[in-house]
């Protein structure tokens, strides 16, 4: 059987090789959804007559980009609460109470919003930690062609068997769509937090886990009030006692550390624990200033992401770039502790990984076609010259800019539109829905 080829000609590919060679022009072939070739131009009797081929106009083409923490079902709360409240408050007064009345065709709402708003700002996979009808969320991935890790999020504050309960549908969940769409879907385990979870919880979630062989996510270290609060009533600090429960065994990815300890940092060096950065929603709740520098000195996989836009408020990864980037040139003094480069590294290869796609986030032979092309015509993209790729990426341009998204060489956005969902029906349910 013929394999399929698409070419895309004409592109400025981020190949991201080195930090002295990062951009290399030229074209990129795909065989089968995967990355077969990328060098100069093909001449035009070098292409197969049988292959499609796709002019990038020059544009640059990035590897998708990964959003690596999100709760896409409480989108339709985008501005909702926002009366300057401490995280605790917020969830409190605003957020579950609300999520209270989420029905289904809500939560879907919702969810077909945020992926719509992904899709069209360049991400091409994402998790999300929500409680509510994670099978809809999982056909709607499916539907999309985008990547997901879909997490059923599981607070522990209720009856042994009610966390039973949330503890088997995770694990259905599992069973259900890890590795399924082709492969785009996975599923971690994922309690909420050590400050909602008990620990005698989050012992029986690490032991189904390694039962199955499934990943672990949590948040961890949000703020400052739950460490002390944890260090109060245990008589230690959440990130050590996560490991004592064994949390730190298989693979895990946290959320937010923005109050990790040199001791926890330490030991999730050691033992290979990932960590999404999600700058925008930390300074928006005033959780603080993770110690990013920090965790990349010790080796540390950092990964960007959104949160929820209840507390972003939107699901732009190019805004988040450029916070996390500046942010800790600020609060250091010190313009050398980040680099555009190793910002678009934690947006793309690095937050692959830190989902579990091995082989997605890099242009290199032999990885999934997931790509992106970036318009360079906007005044904020001026001048333009190759060495300045990188810089304008980070610092200038914004999801806006995205014209054209790929996923295992399939085109699911083109000249801004997608194409493998209805973006006025999802206007439409999303106004209808709240």
């Amino acid at each position: 059987m013929m394999k399929k080829k698409l070419i895309i000609n004409n592109g400025v590919f981020i190949t991201l090789d080195s930090k002295e060679n990062p951009v290399r022009t030229g074209c990129m072939i795909i065989e089968d959804g995967t990355i077969t070739f990328i060098g100069e131009t093909l001449p035009a009797e070098e292409i197969p007559e049988e292959a499609e081929v796709v002019d990038a106009k020059g544009r640059w083409v990035l590897p998708g980009l990964a959003n690596t923490h999100g709760h896409t079902g409480s989108t339709l709360l985008r501005g909702a609460g926002d009366d300057d409240l401490p995280v605790m408050k917020w969830l409190e007064t605003v957020m579950w109470p609300a999520e209270k009345n989420f029905t289904e065709e809500i939560t879907k709402a919702g969810n077909a919003l945020a992926i719509g708003e992904m899709l069209k700002s360049g991400t091409t996979a994402f998790l999300d930690m929500y409680h509510l009808h994670m099978n809809t969320t999982a056909e709607l991935v499916e539907k999309s062609g985008l990547n997901a890790v879909l997490c059923r999020g599981m607070i522990g504050l209720c009856p042994g068997h009610e966390q039973q309960g949330k503890l088997n549908e995770a694990t259905a969940l599992y069973h259900d769509w890890h590795n399924k769409a082709d492969g785009r879907i996975r599923v971690m385990l994922s309690p909420h937090a050590p400050y909602t979870c008990p620990p005698s919880f989050l012992e029986m979630i690490v032991d189904r886990a390694q039962e199955h062989g499934i990943a672990l996510h949590t948040h961890l270290a949000e703020n400052r009030k739950e460490v002390e609060e944890h260090i109060r009533q245990y008589g230690k600090r959440p990130g050590l006692h996560l490991d004592e429960i064994g949390f730190f065994d298989g693979n895990a990815l946290i959320a937010h550390g923005v109050h990790l300890a040199e001791e926890e940092l330490d030991l999730f060096a050691r033992k290979g624990v990932k960590i999404s950065h999600n700058p925008v929603s930390n300074l928006k709740l005033g959780s603080g200033i993770a110690d990013v520098p920090g965790m990349r000195k010790r080796g540390i996989s950092v990964s960007l992401g959104t949160d929820s836009t209840a507390s972003n408020n939107n699901l732009d990864m190019f805004e988040e770039m450029k916070v996390s980037a500046l942010i800790h040139k600020g609060a250091s003094e010190d313009p050398t502790v980040t680099s555009a480069f190793d910002t678009l590294k934690s947006a793309t290869e690095e937050g692959m990984k830190a989902l579990g796609f091995m082989n997605k986030g890099k242009l290199a032979a032999g990885y999934d076609a997931d790509f992106i092309f970036l318009d360079r015509t906007g005044f904020h993209a001026l001048p333009d010259k190759p060495e300045r790729a990188l810089s304008h990426i980070v610092y200038s341009l914004k999801g806006s800019d995205v014209t054209d998204v790929f996923v295992k060489g399939k085109m699911l956005v083109k000249d801004r539109e997608l194409l493998t969902l209805d973006e006025e029906k999802i206007r439409a349910d999303a106004k209808q829905a709240i």
